[in-house]
């Protein structure tokens, strides 16, 4: 490793590797699994472009016109942990001529909300803790805004912006994705990540409380959870609910008038943890208040819940029945509600494919992330054998890499269409972190959404 910029103990370039080469010199392979490791005690690894490297020859492998081997599992270890923020990329990469590349460096808010509830609740805190941190710098540091509100989409990996890059504030920020047009020359930025949909704020709430539960002494986990819970309190609706957030750029932004039964169903159990936490009588009253909204789209005669209201925050939106909507609300509900037989009862009619479950009523494919959903909520109705049966479904899609597709194909749709676009939103067979971290959750038997305000 090492050494880029450097030959035969000369720095030949303007900035070098922070060292030169450290390497084992020649080793000789088998037919078996080898473990290799580099001693870099001592060595500066404050500026490193050639992480790790390999170099072979004819002379190494005499009278071989052909040389194959393999490698896996390249990491470094470090006596101490060495923990940044850092934001987890959404979907695995794609070829960068793909149509889809242009999400390769996007880090939806959700997701790493999700994977951080998994990996503290399956004691991975450290983990755990870089994704709350990137959290926390991003409410810290928006480009914009400095009033408790998050964007749905950050840049993957380290959210601090770039040496040089600043605000309209002369300060740093937190990076947003987006995508460079190499036919006009123009970064573009997405409308939906520039956004903020409370659904993903009750999510980011959510993962604080977990976190902060899991290291008491950082206590700005929960001032955190705090700040965004009050801002979305400024999107509380006397009517009933609260509105489903900002759409837009900064000084262009609109205030959404729809109410999300998803977002509503979010906040139930987000104001509640922080009601647990805190003992404040407004965050128990801010639950009770999306609860009641969240009952209101509730079918008795259908037994499934609506997805929400249209623009004007009153007309029922009933053209697309999202599978999530039905099994959130049991998860989070609980004993609360008394009709969870018969709302399992529309979802194994309506939702219900060969292999799994979908999305919405069309049954074009398998939506991993809700297949999980269904199985926690036949856990928590005590159904164990439906919920090990489909969990062993779940755990035969699981790829070697431990993630999880998005869906079991390329296509899937979900009724609706991406915000800001007319492009349908739907799920490809792409390894996805939400899906995943909904795949540990399902493991562990753990209720992300529990909450007994």
């Amino acid at each position: 490793m090492g050494g880029m910029g450097w030959d035969n103990g000369f720095a030949t370039a303007e900035f070098p590797d922070s060292t030169q080469k450290i390497s084992l010199g020649t080793v000789a392979l088998s037919a078996e699994w080898q473990k290799f490791e580099i001693d870099l005690a001592g060595a500066d690894l404050s500026r490193v472009g050639c992480g790790f490297g390999w170099v072979t020859n004819d002379v190494s492998n005499f009278g071989l016109s052909v040389v194959r081997f393999s490698l896996d599992d390249i990491h470094y270890e470090f006596a101490e942990p060495r923990l940044t923020p850092l934001f987890l990329q959404s979907y695995a990469s794609v070829a960068p001529s793909a149509d889809a590349a242009i999400i390769n460096n996007f880090a939806y808010l959700y997701d790493n909300a999700a994977a951080a509830l998994a990996l503290s609740h399956a004691g991975k805190h450290e983990r755990a803790q870089q994704i709350a941190d990137a959290i926390v710098y991003a409410l810290e540091n928006d480009r914009a805004y400095s009033d408790g509100r998050l964007r749905n989409a950050y840049s993957s990996g380290d959210p601090h912006s770039f040496k040089g890059w600043l605000s309209g504030k002369g300060e740093q920020f937190a990076r947003i994705p987006g995508f460079y047009d190499r036919e006009d020359g123009q970064w573009y930025e997405d409308y939906y990540a520039v956004s903020t949909a409370t659904g993903n704020l009750a999510w980011a709430m959510l993962a604080l409380c977990e976190v902060y539960e899991n290291a008491p002494a950082r206590t700005d986990y929960l001032s955190a959870a705090r700040e965004i819970g009050d801002f979305v309190l400024t999107l509380k609706d006397d009517a009933g609910g609260f509105t489903a957030g900002y759409e837009g750029w900064e000084g262009s932004e609109v205030k959404a008038g729809y109410k999300s039964t998803e977002h509503n169903i979010d906040l139930i159990s987000a104001y509640g943890r922080l009601a647990e936490l805190t003992g404040e009588a407004r965050y128990t009253e801010a639950a009770t208040h999306a609860e009641t909204f969240v009952l209101t789209m509730y079918d008795e005669e259908r037994h499934c819940f609506y997805t929400g209201t249209g623009e004007d925050g009153t007309t029922i939106n009933k053209d697309v029945l999202p599978l999530d909507c039905n099994t959130w609300a049991l998860l989070a509900l609980g004993d609360r509600f008394e009709d969870a037989t018969a709302v399992m009862e529309f979802v194994e009619q309506n939702m219900r494919t060969e292999d799994g479950y979908d999305f919405n009523t069309d049954k074009d494919g398998v939506w991993f992330e809700g297949t999980a959903q269904v199985a926690l909520v036949y856990a928590q109705m005590g159904d164990t054998a439906r919920y090990e049966e489909i969990l062993a479904l779940l755990d035969s899609n699981e790829l070697p890499t431990g993630s999880m597709p998005a869906a079991d194909r390329d296509g899937v749709s979900t009724g609706f269409i991406v915000n800001g676009t007319d492009i349908l939103w739907e799920y490809g067979n792409r390894p996805h972190t939400g899906a995943t971290a909904w795949l540990a959750f399902a493991q562990m038997n753990y209720n992300p959404l529990r909450c007994d305000f």
